[in-house]
This record gives C-alpha cells, sequence and structure tokens, in this order.
C-alpha cells in the first residue's frame, strides 16, 4: 500500500501511525507534542491529542480553546475521516452517520 492508502489498521498503534503519517502533530502551549490516544471502536479507531487544564493568573480554570477535531481511521480501508471535537461517543456517532450517507444506494 501507498501512504496516500494505507493497509486497513489491525491495531490501535497501526492507526495512530497512519494519522502521524498524515497529520500535523499537535502541540501543548510550550511546544511540547500533546499527547494522542486511540479510542477503538467496532468500526473505526479515534484518534485525538489531550491538553492539560489551564488556570489565568489567580489560578481560577480557564475554559478550554473552541476547534479542535478528533481523526476517525476506518477499520476495513485505512481511510481517515476528521470530525469535530466532540465528546468521544458523538465523535463516533457523527462518522457513522456520515459514512452512511456516503455509502451507495443509501
Amino acid at each position: 500500500m501507498t501512504p496516500d492508502h494505507p493497509a486497513p489498521p489491525t491495531t490501535p498503534e497501526e492507526a495512530l501511525a497512519i494519522v502521524r503519517s498524515r497529520y500535523a502533530q499537535p502541540k501543548l502551549a510550550d511546544g511540547t507534542p500533546a499527547p494522542l490516544h486511540v479510542h477503538e471502536f467496532d468500526i473505526g479507531y479515534l484518534v485525538y491529542a489531550t491538553f492539560p487544564p489551564t488556570t489565568d493568573a489567580e489560578g481560577r480554570p480557564r475554559p478550554a480553546p473552541p476547534g479542535g477535531s478528533k481523526i476517525v481511521v476506518a477499520k476495513d480501508t485505512g481511510e481517515t475521516v476528521t470530525v469535530p471535537n466532540y465528546p468521544t461517543e458523538a465523535a463516533i456517532a457523527l462518522y457513522r452517520r456520515q459514512r452512511e450517507a456516503r455509502r451507495p444506494n443509501a
């Protein structure tokens, strides 16, 4: 397979390798790489970065910045799709709806 068409992943580590080969590594505020996590589900792997909470000068928690995305790697094809930075189950549900809408004869 080529980088544009990777072999379908069979482990979370393979899904993470696909994401790392196609997307920039998110960074923490200090410039170090943000940790990436993989959530496996029946038809794919949801890959996302985590960021520690930040505080203001008085030590009060600050809200997370808006935006961001998570990446789904399909188990059957290795295709990657971005979804909004929703909670895990909501991101997976959105991916399922998008995938169903793309299927022929749907």
